[in-house]
């Protein structure tokens, strides 16, 4: 691409690769590997571990595994890391994490930094960060937040505009007040996705994209999962060990084996801009969690926040709100004026999942030994890895 210009159709944006086609949200086929994985053969033996759902927390726990010697299968609808791990905005920081998980952010936070040494290249970037309260109402509630975080162990401080704007001089005067954090930063949902799958595969993973499953049930000396492969030939995977890791579909998937796990599906817009000159060099939220703001090395930027669009679980992100994301790209240009020269390319809705209080999903399945479910870590990226 032309650093002059901005992102055509098919072009790559935010630094990822993904394809910037204003008309349509990415696909599942459009995989971290760049292209659909040939199918695996189905084994004549049982796994291991059979790990169901090929997002962030499903590869992590894949590879963890495999590289501590189990012999692991994978199982993924789509392709890995494309479906709710593909379409948000990676950001990787402590100011919108739970005080419950602040020890678990701060060592994701450290596993995302050292990739490279790990994983491969997912285009970390660790960074300063800042939450900004623009109302006496949201100093109070930041005020709040940040000393419930401190208290749990991320480095955030109260500071002044004058010092925020220090540190990001292209933040505006609006603000009256900020939290500071040093260790927040971002990281690319596409290339984590290619990381992966070619971590898995060096682990020896068998990885079965493409491959939706429509059930699960006990066998007696483990678990049967029922499949369909990439050329629609029906296919039985077993293990002796099972991990259910969907995200906003773990409810559908404790329901195999009758456990009931409400999730609530949140369907996040996000936006993506043009090319533009340096503008930011932090990561922005604010006090009431509306935004999520970054500058990408190739001058795109990524603004988000938890404005709702329209879909669903089974449909994905369908529709966008425009009045949202008006609202959304208004209060970014509110935070950092710069970003009212440049224009959106292109818009979409990506999924996220959250328990009744918020919390992750993780353990054992009730009644069933050797069955775990992993995952639903609202606003979690950051600690999802962990």
């Amino acid at each position: 691409m032309n650093p002059g210009r901005s992102p055509r159709p098919g072009e790559s944006c935010a630094g990822t690769g993904t394809p910037v086609n204003p008309s349509r949200n990415p696909r599942p086929c459009e995989s971290g590997a760049g292209t659909r994985a040939p199918a695996s053969p189905a084994p004549s033996r049982p796994f291991d571990a059979l790990i169901v759902g090929g997002g962030l927390h499903g590869c992590m726990v894949a590879l963890t595994l495999a590289r501590a010697g189990m012999r692991t299968a994978l199982v993924e609808r789509g392709a890995l890391c494309r479906e709710a791990s593909g379409v948000n905005a990676g950001t990787l920081t402590m100011q919108m994490t739970r005080v419950a998980l602040i020890p678990y952010a701060l060592k994701g936070h450290e596993l995302w930094a050292t990739a490279r040494d790990w994983l491969g290249e997912v285009g970390a970037v660790v960074c300063d960060g800042l939450s900004l309260a623009f109302t006496e109402r949201e100093a109070e509630l930041l005020t709040f937040r940040a000393a419930r975080r401190h208290e749990a162990g991320a480095p955030i401080e109260i500071v002044s505009t004058a010092r925020a704007q220090a540190v990001e001089p292209g933040l505006s005067d609006h603000p009256i007040l900020a939290a500071h954090c040093p260790v927040d930063g971002y990281t690319s949902a596409f290339l984590t996705g290619r990381a992966f799958l070619a971590a898995l595969r060096d682990a020896g993973v068998t990885v079965f994209e493409e491959t939706p499953v429509s059930g699960v049930e006990p066998t007696g000396t483990g678990y049967a999962a029922r499949a369909v492969g990439p050329d629609g030939t029906p296919l039985t995977l077993h293990g002796t060990r099972l991990a259910l890791c969907g995200g906003v579909w773990l409810e559908p998937m404790a329901a195999w084996l009758g456990v009931r796990l409400p999730i609530r599906t949140l369907v996040n817009q996000l936006a993506v801009t043009e090319r533009l000159r340096p503008v930011m060099r932090t990561v922005i939220g604010v006090a009431n969690g509306l935004l999520s703001l970054k500058q990408f090395a190739n001058g795109t930027a990524v603004i988000g926040g938890g404005w709702q669009g329209i879909g669903d679980r089974d449909r994905g992100g369908v529709t966008l709100r425009p009045e949202r994301l008006i609202g959304n790209v208004r209060l970014a240009c509110h935070a950092i004026p710069a970003l009212a020269e440049t224009r959106l390319v292109r818009a979409w809705a990506g999924l996220e999942a959250e328990t009744s209080d918020a919390m992750p999903a993780v353990g054992p399945l009730p009644g069933h030994p050797d069955a775990w479910v992993c995952g639903s870590v609202h606003s979690g990226y950051t600690s999802g890895i962990y």
